[in-house]
């Protein structure tokens, strides 16, 4: 029997199976995909939002605000990338600086320190913003952090701290029996006093199988374009355009590896699986990426991606905010986690957490996980002196983001370790590169083989089924 059950391995149901670990809780993860972290958690625009957007009052302006400060904290422990290198939304037309003032009166009211720029103070701080810019709200508190890696450090040091973690688990049944829940997947059942639905696009589903339904997730794709990191001063801020009623509309920011991501766009889509790129698609955010930058040199792309967000609505077809609450005894849903759910996933898992009754503390928790290696970022002197400690660091895998054997073993052996090449490369960077894994992927695939005792021919890129080698060709079969 366990004590809390949590449905999904995304960034919400990472920071709550931490935030859960602090305590003397038998405490299980299920996750339906193959790793933690693959649907919106890896396919987000990456931002700690400041808070300065959200309609005051609201969950999401709350628990924006609160996470933002949390992020400090929760990097330096769990040794994630993380830097508040502030956000600047644009305004091009008079009518946007109105917007603008009015965003700058929401900053006010949910205390997100903001100042209001003019062009050119603008210019002087991103020299390469379009020269229609008027005004800019400068709010200095927004960061950007690596999402997948935040995700993974979460569950690590949850596991560390005694949390299961069960992959290829999906859903079927959720029965209440007596005083606890039976949750059942495709083969198995889990006994459970509380169940917490951190599902993102199927937190719906998941509510329906308790409860009356009350609410419907709508999946929101957003489409994006990588740049490689080609000049760490071409944009130093995350830029927006004003919102609209889409969202925080397209934007153009570093990430913590310096590629630049423009997107997202912000389409409904009916098939909650659909991280689909298209052409057309593509081509409309580069028009409202003009908005933000005069000139984008697109020589510099080397891919796009989608993801979904988690939109939801009431049975009558108003927008809600953020679902946290406990519907039915010992149930409780986290559901309509769009952004700022990044932003916000520390102080929503603290605002769960509370809801769990006769909880105790352990003596012995550990807020930290071990460091993870980054070679590239290390000086020549403390590369030498690790290679010589571990000759499997300097033998470089992948040469487009200098990553090294060693890296990549250390991250297949560590708790919620890689079991893919995709997992891999979401870790420690392999094939994020602009050959994107033309020259390493197999030898990803070799390491991986080697390291979890299986057959090459059966290791996979991502998802069960998606094999990268049909045949083996060599005589010896290595």
């Amino acid at each position: 029997m366990y004590d809390v059950l949590i449905i999904g391995g995304g960034v919400i149901g990472s920071m709550i199976a931490r935030r859960l670990s602090r305590y003397t809780l038998k405490t299980v993860v299920l996750e339906k995909e193959d790793d933690v972290g693959e649907e919106t958690s890896s396919a987000n625009s990456a931002i700690v939002h400041s808070g300065y957007d959200p309609k005051p009052g609201t969950l999401k302006a709350k628990l924006n605000v609160e996470g933002n400060a949390m992020f400090d904290d929760i990097a330096r422990e769990l040794d994630v990338q993380f830097e508040r290198i502030g956000s600047i939304t644009l305004a091009n037309t008079d009518e946007e600086v109105e917007v603008l003032k009015d965003l700058a009166k929401r900053s006010e009211a949910n205390g997100v320190p903001y100042k209001i720029l003019n062009h050119d103070e603008l210019k002087e701080i991103e020299p390469n913003i379009t020269d229609q810019v008027k005004q800019g709200l400068l709010c200095p508190t927004a960061g950007i952090v690596n999402p997948f890696e935040l995700t993974v450090a979460g569950f690590e040091n949850a596991m560390d701290n005694g949390v299961e973690l069960f992959l290829n688990q999906t859903v079927k049944s959720i029965k209440r029996v007596g005083d606890h829940f039976v949750v059942t997947t495709q083969d198995k059942e889990y006994e459970t006093k509380y169940v917490i639905n951190a599902a993102g696009t199927h937190a719906d589903e998941i509510n329906d199988m308790v409860n009356e339904p009350f609410f419907r997730i709508k999946p929101r794709k957003g489409e994006y374009m990588v740049l490689d990191h080609f000049d760490n001063s071409y944009c130093r801020h995350t830029l927006f355009n004003v919102p609209s009623s889409k969202g925080k509309g397209v934007l153009i920011s570093p990430t913590t590896h310096h590629n630049y991501l423009i997107g997202p766009s912000a389409e409904f889509v009916d098939d909650r699986e659909d991280v689909s790129t298209d052409a057309e698609t593509i081509k409309n955010v580069k028009e409202q990426a003009r908005r933000l930058f005069d000139s984008i040199n697109y020589r510099e792309q080397i891919r796009t991606f989608a993801g979904d967000r988690a939109y939801a609505e009431d049975l009558n077809g108003k927008g809600m905010d953020f679902i946290i609450e406990e519907t039915t005894p010992h149930f409780i849903n986290v559901a309509g986690i769009q952004s700022p759910g990044l932003a916000s996933s520390p102080a929503i898992a603290r605002m769960v957490v509370d809801m769990i009754e006769d909880k105790v503390e352990k003596k012995d928790y550990n807020p930290t996980r071990r460091p993870t290696i980054r070679l590239k970022e290390k000086d020549l002197d403390t590369k030498v002196a690790l290679v010589k400690e571990n000759p499997k660091l300097g033998k470089i895998v992948c040469r487009c983001e200098t990553v090294s054997e060693g890296e990549i073993i250390d991250c297949i052996h560590r708790n919620c370790g890689a079991r893919t090449i995709k997992g891999v490369k979401r870790r420690v960077r392999p094939g994020m590169g602009k050959c994107q894994g033309g020259f390493c992927q197999v030898e990803v695939g070799k390491i991986l083989a080697r390291e979890l005792n299986e057959n090459v021919m059966d290791v996979m890129y991502g998802k069960t089924g998606s094999y990268i080698l049909k045949e083996n060709l060599n005589k010896e079969g290595k």
